[in-house]
């Protein structure tokens, strides 16, 4: 599932406090709206929230939702996206490439690896998947071509590190697999509905972190929570969730027309896909009920500007970190 950003500089380092010069440069950091800008963004989402749609027709946006992505990654292949290398400056955890422990059979071929995978229940116990030699194992959800996976395989060139790759869409899959920068050693592909089944290729608690980078939104509301404790049973004890989707208010909201409205704060596009505008207390509450620890909530403000057409565009985007605890022995199990 795709999100049309262009590359940033690290975020905080360029404020905008002489007005006369907002098109010196592309885009501005923290740019705060004033009390007049936030009252209209208001008003335009009352506006544009006023009328749902059908239920028949909401019902056929969420049964035909992979048809609906399927052509959007038939139609714009892999040219519509930018690797995003911008997510090393706000998830440096992506790129650590700390040194981790060789077992003696580490340097298998990749034909090896590829004949000792097979798909492992959700509890599965000593068995082989992809993966399962690994140290350290990445998932990345809604992964589309693959603008994240390759940049963080470019990058990461810890041997322990693989990297996991799920979409609804299986024309997206298939792009990824077709990449030329595709290995089976260090990364795997698979079509997933996040919202249905458990058809992931690797045990529960095998994951150090999970990815959910402009995918939720993708979702119907009400499959939020399940959706996210689906994601929490597979991550290991510390392991962490990185989030970044569209904060409410931004300009991608603003610019919705009434009749394309399926839920409060959820549209859908003219291509059928489907966006939802999230707060920071809707993320928190998300994450921290099933137990995760937050360790980031920030909402990004950025004014981007097209600077030939003399464009303001004001971009809200929410970014977390949430953390899975570390177990606790049960005293009931210790001896005494």
């Amino acid at each position: 599932m795709a999100e049309q950003e262009e590359g940033r500089p690290m975020f905080g380092n360029r404020f905008l406090v002489d007005n006369s010069k907002v098109f010196e440069h592309n885009a501005w950091d923290n740019v705060e709206w004033d009390k007049e800008q936030e009252e209209t963004a208001i008003k335009v989402v009352q506006e544009n929230t006023s009328i749902k749609l059908p239920t028949d027709m909401q019902e056929k946006y969420n049964c035909e939702a992979d048809q609906f992505w399927n052509s959007f990654y038939m139609q714009h292949n892999n040219r519509f996206f930018k690797d995003r290398h911008w997510l090393f400056t706000e998830f440096p955890e992506l790129a650590d490439t700390s040194t981790t422990s060789h077992d003696e059979n580490s340097h298998e071929s990749n034909e090896d690896k590829e004949n000792k995978v097979l798909h492992c229940g959700a509890d599965a116990e000593n068995v082989e998947y992809p993966g399962w030699k690994a140290k350290k194992r990445i998932l990345e959800v809604g992964c589309g071509v693959g603008n994240t996976v390759f940049p963080i395989l470019e990058i990461n060139n810890d041997p322990e590190l693989f990297v996991y790759c799920c979409d609804f869409s299986s024309v997206a899959i298939d792009l990824v697999k077709d990449h030329e920068e595709y290995e089976n050693g260090r990364c795997h592909g698979f079509v997933c509905d996040i919202t249905q089944g458990n058809n992931f290729p690797f045990p529960s608690e095998s994951l150090d972190i999970i990815l959910l980078i402009f995918v939720l939104s993708a979702i119907h509301p009400d499959k939020f929570q399940e959706t996210i404790q689906r994601l929490i049973k597979h991550l290991k004890p510390g392991g962490r969730i990185l989030f970044r989707d569209y904060g409410r208010y931004d300009m991608a909201q603003l610019r919705f027309k009434k009749g394309k409205c399926l839920a409060d704060n959820f549209y859908v596009r003219g291509d059928g896909t489907r966006c939802y505008f999230f707060t920071q207390e809707e993320i928190r509450k998300l994450f921290t009920q099933d137990g995760l620890v937050e360790e980031q909530n920030y909402v990004d403000r950025r004014l981007q500007v097209n600077r030939g057409r003399q464009l303001k565009m004001y971009r809200i985007w929410i970014q977390g970190k949430y953390r899975k605890p570390e177990q606790v022995r049960n005293s009931a199990n210790v001896d005494t």
